[in-house]
């Protein structure tokens, strides 16, 4: 996964997260930006649901932007960001944060005049989703498994996942050695 690319997530990540006791009822196949590395891992990537702002009705527009609304040290300020995809606006659902891993990726997202890989290239808008996101998780960090999708078993889970997978890779190198 790239820093600032856009992707779709496999069904079996969002199965995962309801596996772990997370909320995932999202049924509409949303993209995905995968903003930045977690600390502890550089295959796992901080992952912000997407999209289109456009779609809301009047009230969920007004909901959303009512939270982006809030004082900035209410962490209610950091739910929901507005910004550009590609050629559509696109609301950002930085509360429903989840780390992911190059084994729940299913497909690239493309942009409309490229046909390329989407990459986030306004830094602007990339400062402003990483300020929120970090919010979340130092929130998330102090009250575990607080937000509905359960941040902290997922991360969990996939640090054990991948360490399993790298466990197997030495074993299998250790064996085919022998």
């Amino acid at each position: 996964m790239q820093e600032n690319a856009v992707y779709f997530g496999k069904s079996d990540f969002y199965n995962l997260v309801r596996i772990l006791g997370g909320k995932w009822a999202d049924s509409k196949e949303r993209p995905v930006v995968c903003l930045m590395k977690l600390s502890e891992n550089d295959d796992i990537c901080w992952a912000i649901p997407v999209g289109n702002f456009n779609h809301r009705t009047p009230d969920a527009k007004k909901r959303i932007e009512k939270y982006m609304n809030y004082n900035e040290r209410d962490i209610r300020s950091c739910y929901y960001h507005i910004g550009k995809i590609d050629v559509v606006t696109s609301i950002f659902f930085i509360s429903d944060v989840v780390p992911i891993t190059d084994k729940y990726i299913e497909r690239e997202y493309l942009g409309v005049y490229t046909k390329k890989l989407y990459v986030i290239k306004n830094k602007r808008l990339l400062s402003e989703l990483q300020r929120k996101v970090k919010r979340v998780l130092a929130w998330e960090n102090s009250n575990p498994n607080r937000f509905r999708q359960h941040i902290s078993d997922i991360k969990n889970h996939l640090l054990e996942e991948l360490q399993a997978e790298q466990e197997a890779a030495v074993t299998n190198i250790i064996e085919t050695e022998d």
